[in-house]
């Protein structure tokens, strides 16, 4: 049975035995840390692209990937109906525990015969598929589960700066067929999650460019939107039917 650390240090801050952040380990040979009492934000706390996704949201909410659940809870306390929807078990749990009523603790491509009107992927959601080749089957999935109005609101990064730093300057349209030198698309990255001792198994995680991520969305007749933009590569996209 998979570890499952996320859920464990969620758990572990809602219960006040908060001591040590999550470390992550990834295939772009960089370390990093994910601050635990961040995924406790408030709408204050987010980022903007957070936030203008939350003011988009209409209809019944799918929160695809919510982990503690607080763009769900958010949402909830707005009067909107809101699913929070994740494969951690401890991420339910902690959902449960902070009063979310609708949760459902699936993979996605699992959930099947509900529609809605918002599906949201927030901190990089998208990043779930995993691999740009996946891409397609997630959105064909995505669109079984929307209403003919309905809408997919996204974020994701393009890293391909992280790669040379002659291209960091660069506009990202610019660089999009750029590859690394095995052939794989460049936004393909394994992590590893490790905290209290406890490590996780290798996944893989997308971070897709606009561009590719517009292509491919009209293979599955989505239209797809730049809604905002960050100051490190990062976008708020929004995906409808056409």
């Amino acid at each position: 049975m998979e570890t499952d650390v996320f859920g464990k240090a969620l758990l572990d801050y809602l219960n006040d035995d908060y001591s040590e952040d999550i470390l992550t380990y990834s295939s772009l040979d960089e370390d990093d840390v994910i601050p635990v009492p961040y995924l406790f934000r408030t709408y204050e706390d987010m980022p903007g692209i957070e936030q203008k996704a939350l003011d988009l949201c209409n209809g019944h909410v799918l929160d695809i990937g919510c982990g503690s659940g607080s763009h769900s809870l958010y949402l909830q306390k707005k009067g909107i109906r809101v699913t929070a929807l994740d494969h951690s078990a401890g991420a339910m749990e902690c959902c449960q525990l902070r009063e979310i009523e609708n949760t459902l603790c699936t993979p996605i491509l699992e959930h099947k015969g509900m529609k809605y009107d918002t599906l949201l992927l927030l901190m990089n959601g998208i990043g779930i598929v995993g691999k740009l080749g996946q891409l397609k089957t997630y959105l064909e999935h995505f669109k079984s589960l929307m209403n003919p109005q309905a809408q997919i609101l996204l974020d994701s990064s393009d890293i391909i700066y992280m790669f040379d730093d002659e291209n960091k300057d660069e506009d990202p349209d610019d660089l999009q067929d750029w590859e690394l030198d095995s052939g794989d698309y460049y936004g393909e990255v394994d992590f590893t999650m490790q905290y209290k001792g406890m490590q996780s198994k290798p996944f893989p995680w997308l971070y897709i460019d606009f561009t590719t991520l517009k292509n491919v969305a009209h293979e599955c007749h989505l239209e797809c939107e730049l809604v905002t933009e960050g100051e490190h590569f990062d976008y708020l996209a929004r995906l409808t039917h056409l």
